[in-house]
């Protein structure tokens, strides 16, 4: 039997995937009406790696999130009003506008922003790992990053200086399938991302990223080490893209069958079946997670464009006034 403190957190890990996908199916409505400025990199399909990882975690630890990053906004918290509005450009956004979709960040929750360079967020999460390691506190930092930014420098380096000072880190691939259109498969001898820890020393593990409960385990023993003193953890979460690389990418390149495959394990699908909320606690929840974003794109759409006069508040440059 469930005690009440599982289902709470069942409740809540099911109202936040419906907040993601709910957001992210306005977001692409906005986008395909011309309203929003830039691209939608969205993260349905995702839902469970973020919402099973970013529960595990405290008010004071961090997150570095990707291009592909509202669902880790959204899953540590943040505020889905703040975040519509920066998604259209306007005044009343995170940045205010002047960041779009890319690069939100609410440093109040630990979040330490979107990024727009592939595997840009692992050297900001290893050196904020380092800051809670030189501090002495027992924070945790959560990296988020795509299979592709698997293959990069970064990667490379941030896992080799996290291993070799310890440092309380836990980067999860978010293993999609695919960086923009080609399969990682095509481009990665061994297939199993996690093995790469070995060559670094540490804990690396696999687990179906459509399952939030199989993610939320894993991490919670990964954070659990970090915060002991551990060390850093790989963790490899096999999901999938629902929708091409951005809002212009029809998925063309997909194998015949394949994301029919994948929608049957979608990762709102697969709770629902395992009948851990009973069907009207569902629906209820439902209710109001479609009260929340109604919420979100009416006070964005009634939020002004940012006014001329502020186009150069908010910007730091070397040598010179951070306004």
């Amino acid at each position: 039997m469930q005690t009440e403190e599982s289902k709470s957190l069942l409740r809540a890990m099911y109202a936040n995937m419906l907040r993601i996908r709910r957001f992210e199916e306005e977001v692409f409505e906005f986008y395909k009406c011309g309203k929003m400025p830039g691209l939608a990199h969205l993260y349905i399909g995702e839902e469970a790696v973020a919402t099973g990882a970013c529960a595990v975690l405290r008010a004071d630890d961090y997150v570095s999130s990707t291009h592909r990053g509202h669902g880790h906004l959204i899953a540590r918290g943040a505020d889905l009003r703040k975040m519509m509005a920066e998604i259209l450009g306007r005044q009343d956004g995170y940045c205010h506008g002047k960041g779009g979709s890319m690069h939100i960040m609410d440093m109040s929750l630990g979040i330490l922003g979107a990024n727009g360079i592939v595997g840009g967020g692992i050297p900001i999460a290893t050196g904020a790992a380092y800051s809670c390691r030189y501090r002495g506190t027992d924070q945790v930092v959560l990296c988020f990053f795509g299979d592709g930014a698997s293959n990069e420098g970064t990667f490379h380096e941030s896992l080799n200086m996290a291993a070799a000072w310890d440092l309380p880190v836990v980067y999860i691939i978010e293993n999609n399938q695919y960086g923009i259109t080609v399969n990682i498969n095509r481009v990665t001898r061994e297939h199993d991302l996690s093995k790469r820890a070995a060559a670094y020393g540490i804990d690396g593990v696999s687990v179906d990223g459509n399952d939030v409960l199989a993610v939320y385990h894993a991490v919670e023993k990964a954070v659990d080490n970090a915060r002991a003193g551990k060390g850093p953890t790989l963790i490899e979460c096999r999901t999938y893209r629902q929708h091409g690389h951005n809002g212009n990418d029809n998925g063309a390149y997909r194998a015949a069958g394949e994301l029919e495959h994948w929608l049957s394990r979608d990762p709102i699908l697969l709770f629902e079946q395992k009948d851990y909320l009973d069907p009207e606690e569902r629906e209820n929840v439902r209710a109001q997670v479609e009260a929340e974003i109604r919420d979100a794109c009416e006070f964005a759409r009634n939020s002004p464009e940012p006014a001329p006069e502020t186009l150069m508040e908010g910007i730091f440059y070397e040598g010179g006034e951070h306004r």
